[in-house]
């Protein structure tokens, strides 16, 4: 059997019950004979993006949150839209690893589960796609109505999300797997 792949999960949403929290969990449920996922989901506990800082003298956090991501054999980032953008929280800490190349050829899957979504979801393929980061079309979901996908007991109960969301998987099982 195959070594599992490391796999660094974003959570984007700040609220600690949220949707995408949900759906990660759910990944990991998919994917735990190929992955084994760390997930980070405190972005808000990142210090402010300090341009002077970011290069030579980064916080210790920020050091970890790098290191994390440049251990891992892939990423997945899974945001919700605020304001027809990603969060403040994922920009801040997008932008504390852009002076490193940790983000260069990484295997990526990007999704945007919201109540729309479609604006923030271009914007998250736009900025990835600037820090040189590795994704398909087809490693990129888009969930709408997020929240009525799920059941009060936080289980995905949309057959046509649980159909696009194994497809998903699977291509970002491939994409990982031919890094």
């Amino acid at each position: 059997m195959a070594e599992k792949k490391n796999i660094f999960v974003i959570i984007g949403s700040a609220s600690s019950n949220s949707a995408n929290l949900k759906l990660v969990e759910k990944i990991a449920r998919m994917t735990e004979n190929e992955f084994n996922l760390t997930i980070f989901n405190d972005l808000k506990s990142l210090p402010h993006f300090d341009p002077e800082l970011s290069a030579d003298n980064p916080p210790k956090q920020i050091i970890e949150f790098r290191n994390a991501i440049e251990k891992s054999d892939g990423l997945i980032i899974c945001t919700p839209e605020y304001v027809f953008s990603i969060p403040s929280g994922l920009k801040n800490a997008i932008e504390w690893c852009i002076s490193t190349t940790i983000f260069s050829d990484k295997p990526n899957g990007l999704i945007t589960a919201s109540a729309s979504g479609q604006k923030g979801h271009e914007e998250l393929q736009l900025i990835m796609k600037a820090a040189m980061t590795k994704f398909t079309n087809e490693t990129t979901l888009l969930i709408q109505g997020v929240k009525g996908k799920f059941d009060e007991q936080g289980n995905l109960i949309d057959i046509e999300t649980h159909k696009r969301l194994d497809n998903f998987i699977n291509d970002f099982i491939n994409l990982v797997n031919d890094k």
